[in-house]
């Protein structure tokens, strides 16, 4: 005599299927990749060459109709005793060094929830910060004289 099975509900394969469904749609696809993030050069030229001059020189197109003319990017190594002051300029950009008169936007919203890096102004902490202001500050080091 055969042992008798009990029926196959559907529910108890049902729910099995929906819970692997919902999991394979949370992996990421071949199809779908996520935008590149821009470099140091094309967020300067995107966000700082209207003001700064595509050489971060200050003479950029719309350098003549602010009330103060932007910075000379190229010569901040040359102002702070030849070592470019990484962290004050990446602090410049996101926003937080606005007292001093200057005109310069804040970029942090824009660069806010971005893929973060660890980052060691020098201190020897490494601090979690937006790669792309990271990139940014590193591009402008580029620019010294």
């Amino acid at each position: 005599m055969q042992p008798v099975r009990p029926p196959v509900r559907p529910a108890f394969l049902i729910l099995p299927l929906c819970l692997v469904a919902a999991l394979a749609a949370c992996l990421p696809t071949g199809g779908m990749r996520p935008e590149p993030t821009p470099t140091g050069a094309e967020d300067f030229a995107s966000f700082c060459a209207a003001c700064h001059g595509p050489q971060g020189l200050g003479n950029g197109p719309q350098a003549a109709s602010l009330p103060r003319r932007p910075a000379n990017l190229t010569t901040l190594s040359a102002r702070n005793g030849g070592s470019f002051p990484m962290t004050r300029v990446m602090g410049k950009i996101w926003g937080y060094a606005q007292h001093d008169g200057q005109v310069m936007p804040q970029f942090a919203p824009l660069l806010d929830n971005q893929n973060m890096v660890l980052f060691d102004s020098g201190d020897g902490i490494s601090t979690p910060t937006p790669l792309r202001l990271v990139q940014l500050g590193q591009y402008v080091e580029t620019l010294q004289r």
